[in-house]
């Protein structure tokens, strides 16, 4: 999700009008804003200039996935052979290097989920997809966006490859990208303080960790709060608390993150137990783990490897913690036997906002919202909470 603030679109359009041209590599997690910025740049590059694929939903065989692009490109395709899979996929490499615009421009190839052509490889003869489709990319004069919501793997495959390849890692939405975003309800969010507007957007910000599909679902959900009569911008908690309950907006987009990593790892199971021992708490070690989930820790240690793999836990001196703190809370409230309530959406929404609610510029008290229940030992009498 772009901003009026984002220098995004500059960079990636510097790296592409350059001399060669650099190929762009974008890589984020689920919700970053990926697709959102290949669909913009398509649309500013000009159709008849740039193609938009979908890797992800396209990369089904070499034969189907050559006909599939073939017939939505607005370059003319030339002679296409393709008497095996190995040549539908040769022929593919070779649409994309020579392939041109009708003006005779350089075409562009906008390649969404570029790792997906690893699918590839299930087929006979194509053992190496990614690496000779990287080879392909590099050796044209065409120019190249790539996606993926995996970095770590695509920073292995990206590892000692062509300098053509520019690595730009989506960046999380500041509070003044949070502001704009916010501003979009055409001032349906806002109260006429100008204080109380930047300190909801800050909130946003920090409770959904600057990740704009987070950030998008918050600022929908506070405007259907003020269109229903409720207290709207000023109650961010209460609004995360509805979206991560068990039919919310965001238990739903967590549940798809969640289990689209896990099917891409390894060791399912053990990985899902890996995750509720981190969702008990976070920072523990290798060695804590591998006690805590009863195997050995050279068994754990590749495990939690795998993990890494698909950037759903990282590692910083050598304790292991969520990529998404959000995703965590999903864990420890959907991952269980029962059906969280209101009271369990309420306890654990509260224990992850109360250390990052920003400050207000002055101290102030913040009264407990949603009508949830809190955890006893964080309730004053009077009901309210003191922030510091």
């Amino acid at each position: 999700m772009l901003t009026p603030r984002s220098t995004l679109m500059r960079r990636v359009l510097a790296a592409l009008d350059a001399s060669p041209p650099r190929i762009p590599v974008l890589l984020g997690g689920c919700g970053s804003g990926r697709t959102t910025l290949l669909i913009q740049l398509r649309d500013r590059i000009g159709r008849s200039n740039a193609q938009y694929i979908n890797v992800d939903r396209t990369a089904t065989t070499p034969e189907r996935f050559l006909d599939t692009t073939v017939a939505a490109t607005p370059f003319a395709p030339g002679d296409i052979a393709r008497s095996t899979t190995r040549a539908a996929f040769d022929a593919t490499l070779g649409f994309f290097g020579r392939a041109r615009a009708g003006n005779g421009d350089a075409a562009t190839f906008l390649l969404d989920e570029f790792l997906e052509f690893r699918t590839f490889e299930s087929f006979p003869g194509l053992r190496r997809v990614l690496h000779d489709l990287l080879d392909g990319l590099s050796a044209s004069g065409n120019r190249f966006v790539l996606t993926s919501r995996y970095t770590a793997r695509a920073l292995r495959l990206l590892r000692d490859r062509s300098s053509r390849f520019e690595v730009i890692h989506m960046p999380a939405l500041t509070a003044e990208d949070t502001l704009d975003i916010l501003g979009l309800a055409a001032g349906q969010l806002s109260s006429g303080d100008a204080h109380e507007a930047e300190y909801t957007a800050r909130t946003v910000q920090a409770l959904a960790d600057g990740r704009p599909v987070y950030v998008r679902a918050l600022a929908d959900e506070l405007i259907a709060a003020r269109e229903r009569g409720g207290p709207g911008a000023s109650d961010v908690v209460s609004a995360l608390a509805a979206l991560i309950a068990p039919d919310g907006r965001l238990a739903q987009q967590c549940a798809f993150s969640y289990e689209l990593r896990l099917h891409r790892a390894r060791g399912y199971g053990a990985l899902k137990a890996i995750l509720d021992i981190l969702a008990e708490e976070e920072g523990r070690t290798l060695t804590e783990i591998s006690q805590k989930l009863h195997r050995t820790p050279g068994s754990t240690k590749d495990y939690l490897s795998w993990l890494e793999d698909v950037d759903l836990v990282s590692a910083r001196h050598k304790r292991y913690s969520y990529t998404d703190p959000l995703l965590r809370v999903w864990v420890r409230l959907h991952c269980r036997a029962t059906v969280a309530g209101e009271e369990d959406v309420a306890r654990e929404v509260h224990r992850y906002a109360l250390p990052r609610v920003p400050q207000q510029p002055e101290p102030a008290l913040v009264m407990a919202s949603a009508g949830a229940t809190l955890i006893e030992e964080e309730r004053k009498d009077w009901g309210i909470i003191e922030i510091d």
